[in-house]
């Protein structure tokens, strides 16, 4: 159940307030009003709120003096925040987002505007919070709310795991930089791949690490796998040293002094091309994928590993480019 997002209204106008109010209550708000600038900034504190209307003119404390107090906060200083004015004019409108607004909204408003102003600032906010960091892809909660979204809609889909063989060799070598480089390559191709050669709405997420997940349409989904480690592999040059590239293998010294030789970076894909109605959870799902995952790391190559057609739950390698899709490699 999706959590209810709770608004700060700050306008000493009663009847402003009051209409506010009502639009948002009906929207599914759970709503705070304040009537001027002094309780706005301690209600911030005490409600929580998960965005502010704030009206520029209050009395005790104008809208411009909340805000700055709003930005100074370390808790707060990202806060959404729109503010309301009756003014028009441009410098108003510009001093307001110099100080950190996000929006500005002129009264007397379009319902309808103000509605869609909110909304999207409280889903564009959601979006930047549970982004990874590195790639600035959705994070766990938003992979696990997109697949719970399929797994509802009784629609075809597919979905795969995807991550980076021997990354930490990799990163023990090279370092954390480059280990971040490699991240953000795979991403790349990832949303590249899934622009090109996937379905329109595809979902490309990241996990953490060097761990990825794709959602896409069950009958791309196996050649969109395959573009992706076509385009990693014919990348993985750029991200060695030469000299590692063209021996083949990393030598790697571990804690004790040994020198170990680990093979380069490759992919591995596990792929569940018909997940539509297999699964009532996404752990489920997850579950799946890991044991696909489990059997493509057993490889020294970049793979593409589902289920058999006729044994669901049996891995099995998917063909590379160039040779037909119903090869049976194993």
């Amino acid at each position: 159940m999706a959590e209810i997002a709770r608004i700060l209204v700050a306008d000493d106008e009663p009847h402003i307030r009051r209409i506010l109010q009502f639009l948002l209550e009906k929207e599914g708000f759970e709503v705070l009003l304040v009537a001027d600038g002094d309780e706005a900034w301690k209600a911030v504190t005490s409600f929580n709120p998960d965005l502010v209307l704030l009206d520029v003119m209050m009395p005790r404390m104008d809208g411009y003096a909340v805000l700055q107090i709003i930005r100074a906060g370390f808790e707060t200083s990202r806060l959404p925040v729109i503010m309301l004015t009756a003014k028009g004019e441009d410098e108003d409108k510009v001093r307001g987002l110099r100080d950190g607004a996000n929006d500005y909204v002129v009264k007397p408003f379009n319902h309808e505007e103000l509605l869609l102003r909110v909304t999207n600032l409280l889903e564009a906010t959601r979006r930047e919070r549970e982004a990874n960091p590195l790639t600035g892809l959705p994070g766990n909660r938003a992979i696990e709310r997109e697949i719970q979204t399929r797994i509802e809609s009784h629609q075809a889909f597919a979905c795969m795991y995807v991550d980076i063989d021997r990354f930490k060799s990799f990163n023990d070598h090279y370092g954390y930089a480059r280990g971040d480089r490699a991240i953000s390559f795979l991403a790349g191709v990832l949303m590249s791949c899934s622009r090109k050669y996937g379905c329109t709405g595809d979902f490309v997420g990241h996990v953490g690490g060097d761990d990825f997940v794709v959602v896409s349409g069950a009958d791309r989904a196996a050649d969109l796998a395959r573009h992706v480690v076509a385009e990693f592999d014919a990348g993985i040059g750029d991200l060695h040293d030469l000299g590692d590239y063209e021996r083949g293998y990393l030598e790697v010294e571990s804690r004790d002094g040994r020198v170990q030789r680990f093979p380069l970076i490759t992919v591995t894909i596990a792929l569940v091309a018909d997940a539509q109605e297999r699964f009532s959870h996404p752990a489920e799902l997850s579950d799946t994928m890991a044991e696909l995952k489990r059997y493509g790391k057993t490889k020294s190559e970049s793979v593409v590993v589902r289920e058999r057609r006729s044994a669901p739950g049996t891995p099995e390698l998917v063909p590379a480019l160039g040779i037909d899709d119903e090869t049976d490699v194993n």
